[in-house]
C-alpha cells in the first residue's frame, strides 16, 4: 500500500479508502466488518461514511468495527443529505449541521471525526454560515479537518476565499467523482486541488459498477444499483459510457487484467488524486477490488487507458491549446 500526504493536513492516508455505503445495505453487520479487517489488513487506513448510509446504521457498524483501533484510522462522515421527514432534515444549515454532528458522534461512539464532509452543496444556505460552523467545530475539537463533496470548482473556491478573509479554517479536503467515464473533474475540479494543496478522495472509480462491463448487456432483471435506483441511471445510461466500457473491457481482457481492479488502479493513479474510494457488497468483491494494488500504473498504460474514453474539453473551450507542454509559448 502506498501512502500520501493529504492536502496541506499532514495526515498520511493510503492510496485506497474504504467506503462504507454498503454497510447494513447490500453487507450485514458480520459481513461488514470482516470486510473493514481486510480492508485494514490491506494498509488501508482511510474510512469513508456518511449520516445517510442506510438510515445511520453504516455509522453504528462502522463504530464497532474501530473500537480496538480508532486512533489508528482516519474516519470520515457527511452531512446535508435528507435524513428525516422535518422540512429541515436536509441541508447545510448551522442547525442541521450541529445536530447531525452529534448524531453521528454518538453512532460513531468517538469523540471526534477526522474528517466532516458537507455532502452536497447548499444553495439556500450561505457558505460563510457553512464555513462557520466548520470553525466552530474544529476549535471545539469535534471535527479536525473539513470538506466538501459534490461541489463546483467555483462552489470550493468561493468557500476557500471566504474562510481566508473572515480568518476561519479552510476546508481541507474534496470528494469529486472520477472514473474513466466521468472525468469531468479533470477540468477544473482537480487543477485546483492542485493550486490550492487540497486532499482529495475521489468515489465511484468503476463508474457504481459499470465499468466492470456487466451492465453492457440488458441485465433489467438483476439486483444491481442502475435497476435499483432511478438516479444511477441518469448518471450512467449513455451510449457514449456504453462505447468506453466496452473498448475497457476488450483491453482489459486482451491484457489480462480484472476490469474493476483496472478502472481503480487507473483513478487512484492520476498525480492530483489522493485517495481513490471503493466499496463492495461482500468479501469476496473486495478481494477483487483490492487486486488493483497489484497493477503497476506505468504512465504509457495509463495513457492507452485513458485514450479509450472521451478526454474533457478544457474550461475555457479553446481546443486548439491542448498541446504537449514543451509546444506551448509563454507570452
Amino acid at each position: 500500500m502506498k501512502y500520501k500526504q493529504l492536502g496541506k493536513t499532514g495526515l498520511l492516508v493510503s492510496e485506497i479508502c474504504f467506503g462504507t455505503m454498503t454497510f447494513g445495505a447490500e453487507a450485514n453487520k458480520n459481513e461488514s466488518i470482516k470486510m473493514f479487517n481486510i480492508a485494514k489488513d490491506a494498509g488501508i487506513n482511510l474510512f469513508d461514511c456518511a449520516n445517510k448510509y442506510s438510515d445511520g446504521e453504516a455509522e453504528i457498524i462502522l463504530a464497532e468495527a474501530i473500537k480496538d483501533c480508532r486512533d489508528e484510522v482516519i474516519i470520515t462522515t457527511k452531512a446535508g443529505s435528507k435524513v428525516g421527514n422535518g422540512i429541515n432534515d436536509l441541508g447545510t444549515s448551522r442547525k442541521h449541521l450541529m445536530l447531525e454532528l452529534e448524531k453521528s458522534l454518538k453512532r460513531l461512539n468517538t469523540d471526534y471525526i477526522d474528517i466532516y464532509f458537507l455532502h452536497y452543496f447548499d444553495s439556500y444556505t450561505s457558505i460563510e454560515s457553512s464555513m462557520r460552523f466548520f470553525d466552530d467545530a474544529i476549535k471545539q475539537g469535534k471535527i479536525l479537518y473539513s470538506g466538501v463533496s459534490n461541489w463546483a470548482a467555483w462552489q470550493i473556491m468561493k468557500s476557500i476565499h471566504i474562510s481566508k478573509t473572515n480568518f476561519l479554517n479552510s476546508i481541507d479536503c474534496i470528494q469529486p467523482m472520477y472514473s474513466l467515464i466521468k472525468r469531468q473533474a479533470e477540468v477544473e475540479i482537480l487543477p485546483l486541488a492542485n493550486d490550492e494543496k487540497l486532499g482529495v478522495m475521489s468515489y465511484s472509480p468503476i463508474g457504481s459498477g459499470v465499468l466492470t462491463g456487466k451492465y453492457i448487456q440488458n441485465n433489467s432483471e438483476l439486483d444491481i444499483r442502475l435497476n435499483n435506483k432511478n438516479y444511477y441511471k441518469q448518471r450512467y445510461t449513455n451510449e457514449i459510457y456504453t462505447q468506453t466500457v466496452e473498448r475497457f473491457c476488450e483491453f482489459a481482457k486482451n491484457n489480462n487484467y480484472e476490469p474493476a481492479a483496472l478502472a481503480i488502479s487507473w483513478a487512484c493513479n492520476h498525480p492530483d488524486i489522493t485517495s481513490s474510494i471503493i466499496g463492495a457488497r461482500n468479501v469476496e468483491q473486495l478481494k477483487s477490488n483490492l487486486n488493483c494494488l497489484n497493477i503497476e500504473m506505468t504512465k504509457e498504460l495509463r495513457d492507452e487507458i485513458s485514450a479509450l474514453s472521451i478526454q474533457p474539453s478544457p474550461a475555457h473551450d479553446r481546443l486548439e491549446e491542448i498541446l504537449d507542454e514543451k509546444n506551448k509559448l509563454r507570452f
